[in-house]
C-alpha cells in the first residue's frame, strides 16, 4: 500500500477499492488511516471524505464503527432458506435486505461427511459468514456459523369478524395465542373463513399481537380446509407454473423404437382401490431352466419416468423442489402434473407405456439367481385391486380376475412362497402397525375410520419391489455409477438404552453386548404377539429406530437386513426413484436422457432436499389424519370409549382410542384426587397416597371432552365408577387428616421444613 505525504489523501476511487478488498470481517476508518498513512490534522479530512462517501450512497455504516461498500452484503448476517436453483443448489437471502431490487445471489456451503450439520430447509434461518464470489452480478458463498430458530411463518387461523376488524385464532395446536386483525387489513374475510395472515409489526406493548389477511382459504367447516391446513402450515407447493403444466402437456407417447418390446407380456398393476396412479406392474411365470429346477422368473415393469422429465427442465426442477407426492384422505399433491402422473406415466390397462424393466430369477427357495435390466414398450393386462387379487387367489374371481388368474396371479405366489424363504432366512424386521384408512362420503366428510386389511397379495408386490428395489443398488454399484441409495443405520445405543429400560418394565429384555440385528427385536415382538401389549411394544420398537434417508453413500439398510438398497419402484411419486433410473439409463447405455455429471456431482444435496421434503410430506399427511379424526369425533364429544395409554409425561396421559386410533391427552387435573409423581424411567404416574398406577400399555375407560377440528387435539377424562370416587374421596379425607395435628390444623411438626414452614408438593389437581 502506498504512503502519502502529510496532507495527501486517498482518492474515492482507492478508498472503495480498499473497502471493497479489506480481507477482515468489517473495515473501520482506522483501518483505512493505517494502510494509507493518513496522521495527525490529516485525519479530520479523511473523516470528512469517509461521510461524503456514505452521503452519496456508496458506503454504509454497519454495527459499532464497521463501514463497507453499500452495494456489499455485510459479511456477518442472518440469513433464511430461499429454496434450489436451477442445478439443486441451495440459496439462502437475507432476512431484512434493505438493498434496492432483487437480493444478490448467495449459495450455501455445506459440508459433507457422517457430522455435518443438517441441511438447510424452508423457514430455516442461520447465522453465516459471506465470502464474495463475484461482482456482476453480485455472487456470494455462505459459511454457516450458527443454526438459529426458524423464521416466524405465516399464520393460518380461523377468522372472527367485528365491527373494528377481527381476530385469529391459530390452527396451530401449540399457538395458544390470540392475534388481532385491523380493519383495513382484513381482505374480505367473513365470519368462520380458513385465512393465512402475516405479521404486522406494531408499537402496541400490550394486548394481542397484530397480523394482516394475506390469503382467503375458504369455509373453516369445508372438508376441504383439513388438508389445506396442512399444506399450507408446511409449505408445500401445490399449485404448479405454467411453464411446467405446459412441459407435461407437450409430452407424447412413445414408439417401440429400440426399446424391447414386452406388450405380449401380460404385466399387471396391483394397487389399492383407491389409488391415484399406477407406476409398477408385475408378472411371473416357472423359470424353464432345466439347471434352475423349480424356479421362478418374475418381471418387474415401472412406468419410465426420466424420458418424460429431462434433466435441467422445468418438469425437473420443480419434481426435485417438490421431492415426492404427498397423499390425503381427500386428495393428493402430486410430484408432477396430471399429464403425466394420471396419464402418460400411468401403467393404465390396454394403452402402450414407456417403462424401465427388471427381469428376476429365482431358485426354488426365493434366492435370487441374476437379474437383467431392459428400457420397453408395455401394455398393461389389467388393473388389479389388492382385494380383488386375494379373492381370486382364495377362489373367488370376477370378469376381471378370471382370465388373470393361472397365466398371472397363480404363478406370481408362487414366487412370492419361494421369495418369503429367502425372507425368513433374512430376518428382516417384522414390525406390525396397523393402518387406518379413512373413508369419505360424496362431500368430503368423514364417513367412517377403518383398519386396513393386509393380503398376501399386499405381500406379493412388496417383496418383488424390494427385490427390484436391491437389483437397481446392485446394478449400479457394478457399473460404478453414483446412485442415490435408501438407508437405513441401526438404532443409536441412547434409543436403545431407553428400549431396555422400557421393555424391562413388562419383563422383557434386549441382550446387551450382541451385535445389533434386526432378529433380535423380532424375538421381543413375538413375545407379546396376540396380547394387550402387541401394538403398544410395535411402536416403542418402532420410535427406536433411525430415520430412513436418502444418500449417495452407502450405509445399508438395517430394517430390511440388506447390505445395500436403492428405491426404482416409484418414480411418478419420488424423485429418488427418477435419479436410479436415470442412473441406469446412464450405465446401461440406454440413451442419452440419463444422469448428467452435473447431478451426478450434486447427488449428496438432492439427497438432503429430497430427505427433507419426505420428512415434511409425513408431517403433514400425519397432522391431516389428526384433523380428521377430531372432525370425526367432534360429534361424539360426551361418549365414552376404551382406549390404550400410549405416552405418560409429567403432565398426563396419552391415550389412543379404540378404534378410530385418535390420539388424546388426559390432563394430570382429571385422573384423580391425589398427587401423582412421574416415574420417568418405568414410564407411569403413581398416586403417592392411593399408590394408583398408570403405565404405558394400560386399557382405560374414557370419556371425550373436547374435539378440536382445527387443531386436531383431543381433550379426555378419566371414567370412574360412583364407587371409586367414594374411596378416593375418603381416602384423601384419611390422608389429609394424618397431616394435622389437633391444635388447628397446622402441619405436624414432622412435615415441616427447617424454616418452620409447610413442606408440600406440586398437587396433580
Amino acid at each position: 500500500m502506498a504512503k502519502y505525504e502529510p496532507g495527501q489523501l486517498p482518492s474515492r476511487d482507492e478508498i472503495m477499492d480498499f473497502v471493497r478488498n479489506f480481507p477482515g470481517s468489517k473495515v473501520t476508518k482506522r483501518d483505512i488511516a493505517r494502510a494509507f498513512g493518513v496522521k495527525g490534522p490529516d485525519k479530520v479530512f479523511l473523516k470528512k471524505l469517509l461521510r461524503e462517501l456514505a452521503e452519496e450512497g456508496l458506503l454504509t455504516k454497519d454495527t459499532g464503527h464497521a463501514l463497507r461498500a453499500s452495494d456489499r452484503l455485510p459479511s456477518v448476517q442472518v440469513v433464511e432458506f430461499a429454496g434450489l436453483d436451477d442445478h439443486g443448489d441451495p440459496l439462502v437471502k437475507p432476512v431484512n435486505y434493505e438493498g434496492g431490487g432483487t437480493p444478490p445471489r448467495i449459495y450455501l456451503s455445506q459440508k459433507k461427511g457422517k457430522h455435518a450439520p443438517p441441511a438447510m430447509g424452508p423457514g430455516d434461518r442461520a447465522l453465516v459468514r459471506l465470502t464474495p464470489v463475484k461482482d456482476e452480478p453480485p455472487i456470494y458463498r455462505a459459511s454457516v456459523l450458527k443454526f438459529l430458530k426458524p423464521a416466524p411463518k405465516a399464520l393460518m387461523g380461523v377468522f372472527h369478524g367485528g365491527p373494528n376488524g377481527g381476530r385469529l385464532h391459530p390452527v396451530d395446536k401449540k399457538n395458544r395465542d390470540e392475534y388481532w386483525i385491523d380493519r383495513d387489513d382484513v381482505m374480505g374475510a367473513v365470519e368462520g373463513e380458513l385465512v393465512l395472515a402475516e405479521p404486522v409489526k406494531s408499537k402496541r406493548q400490550s394486548g394481542p399481537k397484530r397480523v394482516r389477511v394475506k390469503e382467503r382459504l375458504g369455509d373453516v367447516d369445508s372438508a376441504r380446509s383439513i388438508s389445506m391446513i396442512a399444506i399450507h402450515s408446511l409449505d408445500i407447493p401445490y399449485e404448479f407454473p405454467n411453464e411446467v403444466i405446459k412441459e407435461a402437456e407437450a409430452a407424447k407417447p412413445v414408439a417401440l423404437g429400440k426399446r424391447v418390446d414386452l406388450r405380449d407380456i401380460p404385466l399387471i398393476t396391483i394397487d389399492p382401490a383407491d389409488a391415484r396412479d399406477h407406476d409398477d406392474a408385475v408378472w411371473a411365470e416357472p423359470d424353464d431352466d432345466p439347471n434352475n429346477e423349480g424356479g421362478w422368473h418374475a418381471i418387474v415393469a415401472i412406468a419410465d419416468v426420466a424420458h418424460y422429465v429431462p434433466n435441467g427442465s422445468a418438469l425437473d426442477r420443480e419434481a426435485l423442489k417438490r421431492g415426492n407426492s404427498c397423499y390425503f384422505p381427500d386428495r393428493v399433491v402430486p410430484m408432477l402434473p396430471e399429464a403425466l402422473s394420471a396419464d402418460l406415466c400411468s401403467l393404465m390397462p390396454g394403452v402402450e407405456r414407456a417403462c424401465m424393466a427388471v427381469h428376476i430369477w429365482f431358485d426354488k427357495d426365493g434366492k435370487k439367481r441374476r437379474h437383467k435390466f431392459v428400457r420397453g414398450l408395455m401394455k398393461s393386462a389389467g388393473n388389479v385391486s389388492y382385494e380383488q387379487a386375494q379373492a381370486a387367489l382364495d377362489g373367488t374371481c370376477d370378469d376381471i380376475t378370471a382370465p388373470l388368474l393361472e397365466p398371472v396371479l397363480k404363478p406370481l405366489y408362487g414366487t412370492f412362497k419361494a421369495i418369503m424363504k429367502a425372507r425368513a432366512k433374512r430376518q428382516p424386521l417384522e414390525l406390525d402397525m396397523p393402518e387406518r384408512r379413512i373413508e369419505l362420503d360424496a362431500n368430503g366428510h368423514v364417513a367412517g375410520i377403518t383398519i386396513r386389511e393386509r393380503f398376501d397379495a399386499h405381500k406379493i408386490v412388496e417383496e418383488l419391489m424390494i427385490t427390484a428395489n436391491v437389483c437397481a443398488a446392485e446394478e449400479l454399484e457394478a457399473h460404478q455409477t453414483p446412485t442415490m441409495y435408501r438407508v437405513h443405520e441401526e438404532p443409536p445405543l441412547e434409543k436403545l438404552e431407553s428400549l431396555r429400560e422400557f421393555l424391562a418394565t413388562m419383563e422383557l429384555n434386549l441382550a446387551k453386548g450382541n451385535v445389533m440385528m434386526p432378529r433380535l427385536f423380532n424375538g421381543i415382538l413375538e413375545k407379546v404377539k396376540d396380547t394387550a401389549y402387541e401394538t403398544l411394544v410395535n411402536e416403542v420398537v418402532l420410535r427406536s429406530q433411525t430415520q430412513a434417508y436418502y444418500s449417495p453413500d452407502n450405509m445399508g439398510h438395517f430394517g430390511l437386513a440388506l447390505p445395500r438398497y436403492a428405491h426404482f419402484t416409484s418414480p411418478i411419486r419420488r424423485y429418488a426413484d427418477l435419479v436410479v433410473h436415470r442412473g441406469l439409463v446412464r450405465a446401461l447405455g440406454f440413451g442419452k436422457d440419463g444422469m448428467t455429471d452435473e447431478q451426478r456431482d450434486k447427488l449428496a444435496s438432492i439427497g438432503e432436499q429430497i430427505s427433507s421434503t419426505e420428512r415434511r410430506a409425513m408431517a403433514a399427511e400425519r397432522e391431516s389424519t389428526d384433523r380428521y379424526l377430531a372432525n370425526y369425533l367432534a360429534d361424539h364429544v360426551g361418549d365414552e370409549f376404551f382406549g390404550r395409554v400410549t405416552g405418560v409425561t409429567r403432565f398426563g396421559l396419552f391415550v389412543s382410542i379404540e378404534p378410530s386410533g385418535g390420539d388424546g391427552l388426559i390432563p394430570i387435573s382429571e385422573i384423580g384426587l391425589d398427587y401423582y409423581s412421574h416415574d420417568e424411567a418405568h414410564h407411569r404416574l403413581v398416586g403417592e397416597r392411593s399408590g394408583e398406577e398408570f403405565k404405558l400399555g394400560d386399557r382405560l375407560k374414557v370419556r371425550l371432552t373436547e374435539a378440536n377440528r382445527f387443531t386436531g387435539g383431543l381433550k379426555l377424562e378419566l371414567v370412574r365408577t360412583e364407587e371409586e370416587m367414594a374411596a378416593m374421596r375418603k381416602n384423601q379425607h384419611k390422608k389429609l387428616g394424618a397431616r394435622h395435628n389437633r391444635t388447628g390444623g397446622r402441619p405436624a411438626r414432622g412435615n415441616r421444613n427447617k424454616a418452620g414452614k409447610p413442606k408440600g408438593k406440586a398437587r396433580g389437581r
